[in-house]
C-alpha cells in the first residue's frame, strides 16, 4: 500500500522471459493512508471507495505510460497489461478475494488490452487464490540448481518450493513477513519500515510471546494455504518497549519461515528472496541461521527483486490470453489447473 511496480517483458507464457524495463511509483502519504483506511470486508461500502479506487487506477495508468516512454515506445507496441490491483480483503475460506481497480478504466486510459481480476477464478472453484507467482518462479529458475525455494517476503511471506523434476512445484504462504513489523515501526516511530532492521537489532526477543504465537494453528497446517495480513492477533506487543517490539515481531517472521520446513518434500539447497524484505540485513541474517543453507536475494542470479511481482503478472496475462493455468493444485489447493483472469479491451 505504499506505492506501485510496473515492469515489461517479452514471454511466450511458457518458458521463455525476458525482462525489459520496470520503474516504481510511491504513493504520497494521503493516498496511502486512504488505501490503508479501506481494507476489510466492507472495503467496498467506504464512503470514498469510488475516488480512492479510481485514484489507484489513475496512479498505475501513469506508471505504465511513463514506463512505455521510457522505452521510446507507444501503446500500440504492448499486447497486454496485467493489472493485479490492490488486495483489500482475502478470506478464501468464505471463497471471498477483492483487488480492488478499475480494469476497464486502466485499458481505456492506456489505450491496452487489460487482464485483471486473476485469482477469482481459483478462488470461488475451490483454491486458496494465493500465492499466485509460483508459475512464473518456475519459469524464471528453469535453469538453476533445484530443489530451490523462492521465498516473497511482502507484508505477508510465501514461498514457492521448486524440486528437480519439472512438476515438483508447492507453494504456501509462510506467516507474517513485513506487514507486521511496517505497521509497529510506523505507530512507533513515524518511519515506513525498519530500515536494515536496526531497531529489531536494539531490541529483545520476548520468548514467550513469539512462541505464543507459533502456537498459531495456521503452522501445522498443510498446505497448500494462504493469509490476509491481518490474521494473526499479535496485541500482546503492545506492552514492549519500540525496540523489543520489533525484535520479537521479526523474530516471529524467521520462525514462521523456518516452520515452512516442515511441509517441504526436500529441504532446499538455497532460499532465494524477493520483496522488500530482502532489503532488511538484520532478518536476511536470522533466516540464514535459520534456514541452515545460502539465503540470497535474488539479484545474486540476475532477477531483480524490486520488479519480480510485477513481471509475474505481466507473465501470467500473458498465460491467461492463451487459456493457460494461473494455478495449480500443488500451489493454491485448487482441485484441478485453473485459468482465470478477464480481458478489457480499451474503449
Amino acid at each position: 500500500m505504499d506505492g506501485v511496480d510496473a515492469a515489461m517483458i517479452e514471454t511466450d507464457g511458457l518458458s521463455a522471459v525476458r525482462p525489459v524495463a520496470s520503474c516504481s511509483m510511491t504513493y504520497d502519504a494521503a493516498f496511502s493512508a486512504a488505501l490503508r483506511s479501506i481494507q476489510g470486508a466492507n472495503a467496498r461500502a467506504h464512503p470514498a471507495f469510488a475516488e480512492i479506487e479510481r485514484g489507484l487506477t489513475d496512479h498505475h495508468a501513469a506508471l505504465v505510460l511513463d514506463l512505455i516512454a521510457s522505452q521510446g515506445m507507444n501503446a500500440g507496441d504492448i499486447d497486454v497489461v496485467g493489472f493485479h490491483g490492490q488486495t483489500v480483503f482475502h478470506d478464501p475460506a468464505k471463497g471471498i478475494t477483492d483487488q480492488i481497480g478499475d480494469a476497464s478504466r486502466l485499458a481505456s486510459r492506456c489505450g491496452i488490452p487489460v487482464v485483471a481480476d486473476f485469482r477469482r477464478n481459483d478462488v470461488q472453484s475451490g483454491g486458496q487464490g494465493a500465492p499466485f507467482a509460483p508459475l512464473f518462479h518456475a519459469a524464471m529458475a528453469s535453469t538453476l540448481e533445484r530443489p530451490l525455494a523462492v521465498l516473497n517476503l511482502g507484508g505477508v511471506g510465501n514461498v514457492t518450493w521448486l524440486g528437480v523434476g519439472e512438476a515438483d512445484i508447492l507453494a504456501f504462504d509462510t506467516g507474517p513477513a513485513n506487514a507486521l513489523i511496517d505497521d509497529w515501526v510506523r505507530r512507533h516511530t513515524g518511519a515506513d519500515f525498519d530500515a536494515g532492521g536496526a531497531l529489531a537489532l536494539s531490541g529483545t526477543i520476548v520468548e514467550e510471546i513469539v512462541e505464543g504465537w507459533m502456537a498459531n494453528p495456521y503452522f501445522p497446517k498443510r498446505p497448500p494455504k494462504s493469509l490476509d495480513r491481518n490474521n494473526f492477533d499479535v496485541r500482546e506487543v503492545d506492552r514492549l518497549s519500540p525496540a523489543d517490539g520489533a525484535a520479537s515481531l521479526m523474530a516471529f517472521t524467521v520462525r514462521s519461515v523456518a516452520m515452512a520446513l516442515d511441509h517441504l518434500p526436500v529441504r532446499p539447497l538455497r532460499w532465494l528472496i524477493t520483496g522488500g524484505g530482502r532489503h532488511n540485513l538484520a532478518l536476511m541474517a536470522a533466516l540464514a541461521d535459520a534456514l541452515k543453507v545460502p539465503v540470497d536475494p535474488v539479484e545474486t542470479v540476475g532477477w531483480d527483486g524490486d520488479a519480480l511481482e510485477a513481471q509475474a503478472f505481466a507473465y501470467l496475462a500473458v498465460r491467461s490470453l492463451d487459456g493457460l493455468p494461473l494455478s495449480l493444485p500443488s500451489t493454491t489447493g485448487v482441485p484441478y489447473p485453473a485459468t482465470g483472469g478477464r480481458l478489457h479491451a480499451p474503449r
